[in-house]
């Protein structure tokens, strides 16, 4: 086992990268950071021919690890991504967060308190790297290898999902980790990030040894500080689902926290038996939906791009997965969970769905997509292909004519090869970094509102939080209030027409009190569902709201993924300056 402990200087005091140094448990890595701060992108720069690493020529300054150096192609990593993305929203906001900083008086040491937190923000805090034996059904010996990376602890404990992909890297889950940072931070939500990945290919593993290597991941993790309910919290992502969280649980309550009477809080999206929660499956899809809606019924922002407000009669296009050889997939789901029910919730408000590409291939209907037809269609064989009530679709997905474009697969989707010939109003990020800042910054020019992963995505890390609330509460969500709400709306309709016939009733006899419709749906009190529903919509709206503030105050225009991430830059930042640090 190696646990990986990443120290950098800020960017401003490193002029070379001194080397790696490498000891029998800890390696301290010193990578040379861009010379300066960068109003813009990199590609920006005057004279910029690519990438620029401290005069390494973009090589990696450190002995590759299992994939986790730099992309070969000479295309930019998805951890480049995020901290370009990072870096922009902090020079929009650096002057501004030392101009509110009241101590200390003298403004060089203001500037120097400011840049020394931002540069705590932007870096991961810690990464465990595991290796370990299992034995295989066959009776042979394989060493499993896997990662978690706790982004920022500045809120505690850290949340963040468990995949299994052959293609995990450090640096891929380092990436995803910094984005859960900034996601919870911009829905309120108080956990640091995180993000853990096992290199398996979960296709070609039997299911009891699918468990092995749950339980054992989940042991190595609980080794070294990495999982609890207080500590860090795990939650389902790529080919991970109820299941292997049940078996984290499980593992987790019956070994290092057998003492713990909230052990069970240590891992999110479990089955309703192991103390998860209603609406958690669903609850990505139905953020992607409030998250457009607050967007789309916004009349300024609608102006802008040229579109009416309200889904009504608005299409939309759905990229689940992508298209391509089996050699070179990916171990990603096909039209699954996140993309069926966006897709459902989108049509139960007057959406069309027009167009859905998975990883077999892409089917069309220019009248629309049924999506309870499509469900049943993909339950029965396995796959959208050959789907009777649309077409087959050979072209790119993204590039269909909609006014809403949701990809929803997997990293850098969008990037400055595709972007001139996207031609959606609105792009809705369902999945993680999808989009290049390449193809960001051609999207702003084309006039095209993209919603950010950071936010438009967040539902399923929200509703993970009142799972996590539930779980150390020991109490399901309306249980000590459904009866009580029921009777008094009972005899809230008995009191008017108790009234009514005393004043009225010698003339006109009885006279009933029907609800309305809506009423009626609530008179029974709100059931768990309702309220995870409830608190779901009010969290987007309000992130929404202040997303567009942001944008507004630091004249971003139509740049929401910049708002976004100085949203949550301006949040993380006031628990360090108000909290410090504890050295």
């Amino acid at each position: 086992m190696r646990l990986l402990l990443k120290i950098r200087r800020p960017p401003w005091q490193m002029a070379s990268a001194p080397g790696c140094l490498r000891q029998p448990q800890a390696r301290l890595l010193t990578l040379a950071r861009l010379q300066g701060r960068q109003a813009g992108f990199p590609w920006q720069r005057e004279g910029a021919g690519g990438r620029v690493l401290g005069g390494s020529g973009g090589k990696a300054l450190v002995r590759r690890r299992w994939n986790q150096a730099y992309e070969q192609d000479g295309k930019i990593s998805f951890l480049d991504m995020i901290e370009m993305y990072c870096e922009r929203a902090t020079h929009a906001v650096e002057k501004d967060l030392v101009r509110r900083l009241r101590t200390p008086r003298i403004e060089t040491e203001r500037k120097q308190r400011v840049r020394g937190i931002l540069e705590t923000i932007h870096n991961c805090n810690h990464v465990l790297e595991v290796s370990f034996p299992v034995r295989r059904d066959s009776g042979s010996w394989e060493v499993i290898r896997g990662c978690r990376a706790q982004h920022s602890q500045h809120r505690l404990p850290c949340k963040g999902g468990i995949r299994f992909s052959p293609s995990v890297s450090v640096d891929e889950i380092k990436a995803l980790a910094a984005l859960m940072t900034y996601k919870c931070a911009v829905v309120d939500v108080p956990f640091g990030g995180a993000k853990a990945g096992v290199t398996i290919d979960p296709k070609k593993y039997s299911e009891s040894e699918l468990e092995k290597i749950t339980r054992q991941f989940t042991i190595e993790m609980a080794k070294k500080g990495f999982i609890g309910p207080g500590i860090d919290v795990a939650a389902p992502d790529l080919s991970t689902g109820e299941r292997e969280m049940s078996w984290i649980a499980d593992t987790y309550a019956n070994t290092l926290g057998y003492r713990d009477i909230n052990a069970y809080a240590c891992v999110t999206g479990k089955p309703i038996s192991q103390g998860g929660i209603h609406g958690r499956i669903s609850a990505t899809g139905h953020g992607i939906m409030y998250g457009i809606g607050n967007y789309i019924n916004n009349k300024e922002y609608m102006d802008r791009i040229g579109l009416s407000t309200g889904f009504s009669g608005k299409t939309f296009v759905l990229q689940e997965s992508l298209v391509m050889p089996f050699s070179t997939l990916k171990a990603i789901k096909g039209f699954g969970n996140v993309g069926m029910h966006a897709m459902r919730y989108l049509h139960r408000y007057g959406a069309r769905c027009i167009c859905v590409g998975e990883q077999d291939g892409a089917i069309y209907n220019a009248d629309g997509i049924d999506p309870k037809d499509l469900q049943e269609y993909q339950e029965e064989h396995g796959t959208i292909v050959g789907f009777p009530k649309a077409k087959p679709f050979e072209d790119s997905v993204l590039e269909v004519l909609c006014d809403i474009l949701i990809p929803a697969a997997i990293e850098k989707q969008l990037t400055k090869e595709n972007a001139h010939r996207v031609k959606a109003k609105i792009i809705a990020e369902g999945a993680n970094g999808p989009t290049t800042p390449e193809a960001h910054e051609i999207f702003l020019q084309r006039n095209i509102l993209v919603l950010p992963d950071v936010y438009i995505s967040a539902g399923g890390v929200t509703v993970s939080f009142f799972e996590w609330l539930k779980n150390l509460n020991h109490v399901s969500y309306g249980r000590l209030t459904f009866k009580y709400e029921r009777d008094s709306n009972y005899h809230l309709l008995m009191s008017v027409q108790h009234s009514l016939e005393k004043k009225f009733g010698e003339r006109e006899g009885g006279i009933p009190i029907i609800p309305t419709p809506e009423f009626q749906a609530r008179v029974s009190g709100a059931s768990e569902k309702d309220i995870v529903h409830s608190g779901l919509a009010y969290t987007m709206e309000r992130s929404a709201r202040q997303i567009m503030n942001t944008a507004m105050k630091y004249n971003l225009d139509l740049d929401q993924r910049t708002a976004a991430y100085v949203s949550a830059i301006e949040k993380i930042f006031t628990v360090y300056s108000e909290s410090s640090f504890t050295y």
